[in-house]
């Protein structure tokens, strides 16, 4: 068997779990599900497959999320490759094609395409999927994988196989489909040769990247320019801007798996949930006897078939049926459950209107912790920080802002001028407008503090670095 790399997809644009996602957070990095993240769970999902490292390609926004998660699970990807655009899926695995390639002197290895926001419920049964799919693989095929429909689904796109699918073994693939009417979904179930389309891949590298030059070859070259003009970041690697913004969106499915006379498809029946919806998220939970699933501090009274996700306070429903509640510290979405994969519509008019709500949480995450902005008025902001043990932010001034810090708990090490100092619980500091600051935990606990900013203005814009561990400087 050749060498088996994982990669992992981890776009997105957090629109469909909002307002838990957001653009700068998006679903496959939250704790929407049992089991850590859903981009944690894929990675761990992986081990009984025996992987190499994986190659993980990330939005650049993303990029600490990604491989803060990845150290949490104990996971060493070969690369974190930052795409600078979205350029839909096939341009991201021919630049992790390429990435395996290079990383893999004289080998070609086998590529598991896996997006990073799934769910799987039996292991073994996903095992023995991709151990048949590499079979396929390693036999010059371009794999894909089909989910075995539970009900007639319009919200999926299909791929029928050329005969009926049988488990562990692969099928010629006879047509993909798009997602279908009512009517037309429950006759592709009733046929059996219908299985949902995944999203999930394998192949080699070699024969991948040849079916894209052959039906695609103005992608395979802005892709392969994107590449060899690449620049290494820590532990990323960044595409060329220009190259890789100049090439054509695609999936792979319109890109190579529609044109290529190698694709098959191995049937996937494992308790597979792409979560794109909080319907989705509701079935994944424990239910109480009326039905109702919930997280967080919540109180139900006469409720049916609802779910409610409490981030901040207690949120209380009473005498009502199929709705979806999610609370966060700054929105609150209400929806019928019937229509929870109009979200998006929500999040568009939010788009539209620029209201940040569509964008971030009120709390940021950052390499080095998180801040939450607790309160704000004229000339004045109050800032929550967190600072990970062993992390420093940036060596920094500002231009119209000063700043006083109150530890809450642990020891920060502060530098203000050419002044360095242990600040400990219930001491404060006071960094003047204009002066050189740093703040460090060099302890083995988080680090909390309250930050209080004053100035005429207190955008984050208003940072001039230094020194930053983290390449930002």
């Amino acid at each position: 068997m050749s060498q088996l790399i994982p990669v992992i997809l981890s776009g997105g644009s957090g629109t469909r779990l909002w307002p838990l996602s957001r653009t700068l957070r998006p679903k496959q990095f939250l704790n929407v599900t049992p089991g850590g993240t859903l981009f944690q769970q894929t990675l761990q999902r992986l081990k009984g497959l025996n992987p190499a490292g994986p190659v993980v390609v990330a939005n650049q926004d993303h990029r600490f999320l990604a491989g803060e998660q990845c150290r949490e699970v104990g996971v060493q990807p070969q690369v974190i490759i930052l795409e600078p655009v979205g350029r839909n899926t096939a341009p991201a695995i021919a630049v992790a094609a390429l990435a395996a390639l290079a990383g893999s002197t004289g080998i070609d290895p086998v590529l598991l395409v896996l997006p990073s926001d799934h769910v799987i419920d039996n292991l073994p049964a996903f095992e023995a999927a991709m151990r048949a799919g590499q079979v396929a693989a390693e036999d010059g095929k371009l794999v894909t994988f089909g989910i075995v429909p539970t009900r007639p689904e319009t919200g999926y796109g299909y791929v029928k196989a050329a005969s009926r699918p049988q488990t562990g073994l692969a099928s010629d693939v006879a047509q993909f489909v798009e997602k279908p009417a009512a009517a037309v979904a429950e006759a592709y179930l009733r046929d059996g040769s219908y299985l949902w389309n995944s999203g999930m891949f394998m192949f080699k590298a070699s024969v991948f990247l040849a079916e894209l030059a052959r039906h695609q070859p103005a992608m395979d070259s802005a892709c392969r320019s994107a590449w060899q003009a690449a620049t290494r970041d820590l532990e990323f690697v960044r595409l060329q801007a220009d190259s890789f913004g100049a090439c054509p969106a695609d999936s792979i499915d319109y890109a190579v798996m529609e044109r290529t006379d190698l694709a098959v498809v191995v049937p996937l029946d494992a308790g597979w949930n792409d979560v794109g919806a909080w319907s989705a998220v509701r079935d994944l939970h424990a239910h109480d006897e009326q039905g109702n699933a919930a997280q967080g501090d919540v109180l139900l009274e006469d409720v049916r078939n609802s779910y409610v996700h409490a981030e901040q306070r207690l949120v209380a429903l009473l005498g009502v049926d199929n709705l979806i509640v999610v609370e966060t510290s700054d929105a609150v979405l209400v929806a019928h459950a019937d229509r929870a994969q109009d979200v998006k519509h929500v999040v568009d008019r939010l788009k539209g209107a620029g209201r940040a709500e569509a964008l971030q949480h009120r709390e940021v995450f950052r390499p080095w912790g998180s801040y939450d902005s607790v309160d704000d008025g004229e000339r004045y902001q109050v800032k929550r920080i967190t600072v990970r043990p062993g992390a420093k932010l940036s060596v920094q001034m500002h231009h119209h802002r000063a700043e006083h810090w109150v530890v809450v708990s642990g020891t920060a090490k502060v530098r203000i001028g050419d002044v360095e100092q242990l600040v400990t619980e219930n001491q404060s500091v006071y960094i003047p407008l204009g002066v050189v600051h740093s703040l460090e935990n060099p302890g083995k606990l988080p680090l909390h503090l309250i930050e209080v900013q004053s100035g005429a203005y207190l955008g984050e814009d208003d940072i001039v670095r230094f020194e930053d561990r983290y390449g930002r400087a």
